[in-house]
């Protein structure tokens, strides 16, 4: 199949993109992914993306898909595998075989959960160590659980399972937690929410499932256990670019190299936005204004 504008993700940045290339006129497909609507989905109540209050991120996803299907945008939920960009049009083929020629590229595939690659931590993925309390947080209801992590994606996670576990340990190796301050006022206001600061997980115990953590207090040495019934890591995320490490330049961390103004890769008509791309500032709203600027400049590049 053709199109002008191939859009690779649809988190909030693919979808904003779909929906304003779609707006102006041009032929746009969006490839929706393994895990269509990304991280966005995983995320239990937003209130800063603007208009909406207290929506879960699932909510949020289906209306941003929506708008940019009732704009014209294509959906194809299969995800791309191999991409050919050495002449036009660009060529991508999904996970079935399809084959989608294309006058530009938007890639908006997003950022995956980082895991930490402690001792012990293999074994018990699934058993009892997850990245997704919105996923998993339910299988814990009214025990003891940990976070660990101190940005927002951590603190997002602490606050979601406050509302069903006994007590949330929430475990960051700083001083202060990185999370905003509305969700640091959220934290301070729920009592069954206790904070480990300069706190580092040495490692998991468990023999079929989690038993407890290993702990150590940075200020004092003291190494203790932490018993829990099922700990949430929130430590980071890794772009999704495996795709592209030998098509495209990449900064060391993995992240698409792109040009300030136009977000266009190394690779001309070839546009990267959102989480795949922005290391500083992974938030919703951002990644849905890269959307915008990625889908601007294609329409640009495509007019002449």
């Amino acid at each position: 199949m053709q199109t002008q504008i191939l859009i690779l993700g649809s988190g909030p940045a693919g979808c904003t993109a779909a929906l304003y290339a779609a707006s102006a006129g041009f032929k746009t497909t969006m490839l929706m992914g393994i895990c269509p609507g990304g991280q966005l989905i995983l995320t239990d109540e937003i209130d800063n993306f603007p208009g909406e209050v207290g929506i879960s991120g699932l909510d949020l996803t289906e209306k941003l898909i929506r708008q940019a299907e009732k704009a014209g945008a294509k959906l194809i939920y299969e995800q791309a595998e191999q991409v050919y960009w050495e002449r036009l049009p660009f060529i991508v083929r999904t996970s079935t075989g399809l084959k989608i020629e294309a006058d530009s590229v938007i890639i908006a595939t997003g950022a995956s959960a980082k895991w930490m690659g402690i001792q012990g931590e293999s074994r018990l993925i699934g058993h009892g160590i997850s990245v997704c309390a919105t996923c998993d947080g339910p299988l814990f209801k009214n025990k003891q659980v940990a976070v660990i992590g101190g940005g927002n994606s951590a603190a997002y996670e602490s606050l979601f399972l406050a509302k069903m576990c006994e007590k949330v340990y929430l475990i960051h190796t700083e001083k202060a937690l990185r999370a905003e301050e509305i969700l640091l006022r959220k934290i301070k206001g729920k009592q069954n929410i206790q904070i480990l600061a300069e706190t580092e997980v040495l490692a998991f115990e468990g023999d079929k499932k989690l038993s407890d953590i290993v702990i150590k207090n940075k200020k004092t040495n003291l190494v203790t256990k932490l018993f829990v019934a099922g700990v949430f890591e929130a430590v980071g995320r890794i772009p999704n670019t495996q795709l592209f490490q030998k098509q495209l330049d990449l900064t060391p961390d993995g992240y698409i190299v792109t040009k300030p103004e136009t977000l266009e890769t190394s690779v001309r008509g070839v546009f990267a936005c959102g989480d795949v791309q922005e290391q500083s500032y992974q938030q919703a709203v951002i990644a849905a204004a890269a959307g915008c600027r990625a889908a601007l400049s294609a329409k640009r590049m495509l007019i002449g």
